[in-house]
């Protein structure tokens, strides 16, 4: 069995386990406070959800594509002491995606009021009044969850209640779909002002309204893509913290955080090897964490029987394809779409309550090759597909070994509405299925947001940044708060900051003194 020999003195090491964006960023703020950090990640690059593969000429984004409230990615550099624009070329979108539906009507989403005010009128001109109504709720809601809360510590039952009071005058007990159906009437609209919790992993008849606060983040803020995909922010991240001193591992693959005394001692890998440290900082999924890593340990809150009571979000089909010759081709098909299909609460209802595969199925399609010319060769296209499916937790789960084609053949029948001939240009794919997001990323039930965001899972409900089954063992990432998306994840990191001794200090005076 090796052990880790690092250098440094034991009382300033740190582990994270896991390189997505909430483990990097967790990172790049404990090599700021002095800590000797190593991340540790079973897979071969940077980004954990948010990395990227490359084939045939075509990178393929497979995780988050949208880059919402880039204030979180500032502050984070900040702390570091660096400028985070002179590390990512951000790009703000405009329009910021356009919604469509089967009997084609289309919706484009910007920051521009008088422009949405516009299309909003296009559709429903009676509905106007009710949008502009539904922009003050989403500010009042933005002040609230976004400006109070992202990056508050939500581990003591106060920090939850102090809100207790806003969240009823606003009525957070009702659902974000709920809250746009007494603002506009027409079905469209109510899903194009609803439907962002599905980004995060959430049903949006079923989670809490102050989600719709998503409406006043984009238009303040805006919707971007970074140059290189959420990859180039995720390997920016990576060389802040080898500039720091800090060390990522590949191909590494943790087995078990291990304990002494009911604190935080280190972790052991899959080959045996054992590393030590007093601080051990998750971003695995909360799931992995408390039933696979603690495994040999008692738990006080998190036990496997009570995870198991948790809904979890839902689950990702996604089909990357590269298309030849096709940047002349399907002109009025923009960077970001969403593609509906003929149902939406039926349709939430089978994915979040009945644990059904449909035969219908609304789909999101990235075509990233109109602003970034380096994710396909000259003159191609590459394409990013997601459909959301059940998880694999239902008890009449799905084989995807037998469904997947089936399920394929489905969605190319309705992506052929929109960019007819598609598959005769395909020259590369690959199909991620709830499967892959289960043996890839270690994710319960396959899901791809870890717990979803409802109103008694999410701040003190949801598994704390400061575990309570461990001293000196801390959660990042999608399961813990704030929650999942980009903004969460890496805001769940600024959380940490109330909570972990800053060592620069101390450290400085220690080299120092050893010179």
């Amino acid at each position: 069995m090796n052990t880790d020999s690092n250098s440094e003195s034991q009382n300033t090491r740190a582990i994270v386990i896991g390189a997505g964006l909430g483990g990097l960023s967790a990172a790049m703020r404990l090599g700021a406070k002095g800590y000797a950090v190593t991340v540790l990640d079973r897979l071969d690059r940077v980004g954990g959800r948010g990395s990227s593969i490359t084939q045939n000429g075509h990178r393929f984004d497979l995780g988050p594509t949208i880059v919402t409230a880039p204030q979180v990615f500032e502050d984070l550099w900040a702390a570091c002491g660096r400028n985070f624009y002179q590390d990512v070329d951000l790009r703000q979108m405009d329009p910021f995606y356009e919604v469509r539906w089967p009997d084609g009507t289309k919706f484009k989403a910007c920051g521009d009021t008088d422009r949405m005010r516009a299309e909003v009128e296009k559709i429903s001109p009676s509905d106007v009044s009710g949008y502009e109504n539904f922009l003050k709720d989403s500010e009042k809601r933005f002040q609230v969850g976004f400006e109070q809360m992202l990056t508050k510590p939500m581990h003591k039952i106060w920090e939850t209640l102090r809100v207790l009071p806003q969240f009823a005058w606003l009525r957070a007990d009702q659902s974000i779909h709920k809250l746009t159906t007494k603002r506009v009437k027409d079905k469209r609209l109510q899903m194009a002002l609803s439907f962002h919790p599905l980004f995060i992993g959430g049903d949006p008849t079923r989670v809490t309204s102050m989600y719709a606060l998503v409406g006043y983040l984009e238009k303040e803020f805006g919707v971007h893509y970074a140059m290189g995909g959420v990859q180039a922010i995720a390997d920016a991240m990576a060389s802040v913290i080898r500039n720091q001193g800090g060390i990522i591992r590949h191909n590494t693959e943790v087995d078990e955080i291990l304990l002494s005394n009911g604190k935080a001692s280190g972790v052991k890998t899959i080959d045996g090897s054992v590393l030590s440290a007093p601080l051990v900082i998750s971003n695995a999924d909360v799931g992995h964490t408390y039933d696979r890593l603690m495994r040999n340990h008692p738990k006080r809150r998190w036990s496997k029987k009570k995870l198991s009571r948790k809904r979890w979000s839902m689950s990702l089909y996604v089909w990357y394809f590269g298309t030849k010759g096709t940047a002349d081709l399907w002109q009025d098909v923009g960077h970001h779409t969403i593609l509906n299909g003929p149902r939406y609460e039926e349709l939430l209802d089978d994915i979040f309550i009945n644990g059904t595969l449909s035969d219908d199925m609304s789909l999101y399609i990235h075509r990233p090759a109109l602003t970034d010319p380096t994710v396909a060769p000259t003159g191609d296209d590459t394409f990013y597909v997601l459909s959301p499916v059940p998880h694999l937790g239902w008890d009449n789960g799905v084989d995807w070994n037998r469904e997947e084609p089936k399920y394929r053949d489905k969605v190319t029948k309705q992506l052929e509405t929109i960019i007819p001939g598609f598959r005769d240009h395909i020259t590369t794919e690959t199909i991620f299925t709830p499967e892959t997001f289960r043996d890839r990323y270690l994710s319960p039930f396959g899901c791809g947001f870890s717990l979803e965001p409802r109103i008694l899972q999410s701040a003190w409900f949801r598994p704390h940044n400061i575990s309570e089954e461990a001293k000196g063992l801390f959660l990042v990432g999608a399961g813990t708060h704030p929650g999942a998306g980009l903004p969460g994840v890496v805001a769940s990191s600024e959380v940490l900051e109330t909570m972990i001794p800053n060592l620069s200090k101390q450290v400085k005076d220690v080299r120092m003194a050893a010179e």
